[in-house]
């Protein structure tokens, strides 16, 4: 990476006469430079580590002190925004194939194991460079708009989508499922039915543009969490009780749990925990629905209904653990 187009990319000021011209590699952890790395410094400790191992230029946007003149120092308004710059500059010579997902899609891809050249990018901008400059030409890439910028790429498309069904369930529960999927049967997956759509989309990606993928299981999704619970609201194992309180972080998923829950447990007490900014969206029957306007609301609501479902959209499920009862009132953002 040439120092030029670092700062040409990053509108970052160069402090100093530094004889450098290019660098090896771009570094963020202090203890993994080597001689000629430039290092990104989010903390400007760590810089003095990094310079000890041998980088030769450095990247901050905090208060810092300038302490070798060959060195070549570059101020940034914001890391994060100067490596996004950067990061979508220097993936037009990968001629990556970029498609946009929902955050459900994106978290079942990681799931599931496929080949080097297919990567799947969340996280802080840190984490995204590390998965996306490694990457070999032509690779492709999922993201979901709703957890990463889409301007880190030139241009992207959407995800293709299945025309058809490719999964047939043999048994479900509200948060398992059998199914069979190319003649394939994947006996009680910790998977909801409420995710097979978006799998079914997702494979028949992978499907199209030939990817290979092998389904090993499914592990705990940050969607749709089922605490199972007694009347204490004290967590239980697994299956082992009939009240359930069921956490929903993406309130824009609200809705389409709510149809979920109704259609395939209309036989049990449900109810809807809310915050009160979704009043006038939602149009569900009064007598089931709860706003609140702070997260302390929902221990109080939950502790006085009787169900054997509650869907709590927005609020994580660790209020329900003792330790963290006593958290700060958090007021939601209307």
């Amino acid at each position: 990476m040439r120092l030029e187009n670092i700062l040409a990319l990053s509108k970052g000021s160069l402090l100093g006469d530094p004889s450098v011209s290019i660098f090896e590699s771009v570094v963020f952890d202090p203890s993994k430079v080597k001689r000629g790395s430039f290092f990104v410094a989010y903390s400007p400790e760590d810089i003095a580590e990094a310079l000890q191992n041998g980088a030769y230029g450095v990247m901050f946007d905090k208060p810092t002190q300038i302490s070798d003149s060959e060195v070549a120092w570059i101020k940034v308004e914001n890391i994060d925004s100067a490596l996004k710059k950067l990061l979508r500059f220097y993936l037009l010579e990968k001629e990556l194939q970029v498609f946009a997902c929902d955050p459900i899609t994106l978290s079942l891809s990681r799931m599931i194991s496929t080949p080097a050249n297919f990567c799947n990018v969340e996280g802080t901008m840190q984490e995204i460079w590390e998965k996306l400059w490694p990457l070999e030409k032509k690779s492709i890439v999922l993201f979901s708009p709703t957890l990463t910028d889409s301007d880190i790429f030139i241009e992207h498309s959407q995800l293709i989508r299945a025309q058809e069904k490719t999964i047939t369930i043999i048994e479900q529960t509200l948060f398992e499922t059998s199914f069979i999927h190319n003649d394939t049967f994947y006996e009680r997956q910790m998977l909801s039915p409420f995710f097979i759509p978006y799998l079914e989309h997702l494979l028949f990606f992978f499907t199209f543009l030939r990817i290979p993928f092998q389904i090993r299981g499914f592990g705990k999704m940050a969607h749709f969490i089922p605490v199972f619970t007694n009347s204490r609201l004290e967590s239980k194992e697994f299956g082992s009780s009939d009240r359930v309180v069921i956490f929903e972080p993406l309130l824009e998923l609200i809705d389409e749990q709510i149809d979920f829950l109704d259609a395939q447990a209309s036989w049990a007490k449900i109810i809807y925990l809310v915050p009160e900014s979704m009043r006038s969206s939602l149009t569900i029957g009064v007598e089931n629905i709860f706003f609140y306007r702070y997260s302390e609301e929902v221990l109080s609501i939950l502790q006085s209904k009787v169900f054997h479902f509650a869907l709590v959209g927005g609020v994580d499920k660790g209020i329900l653990n003792p330790s963290r009862s006593s958290m700060k009132q958090l007021e939601l953002d209307f």
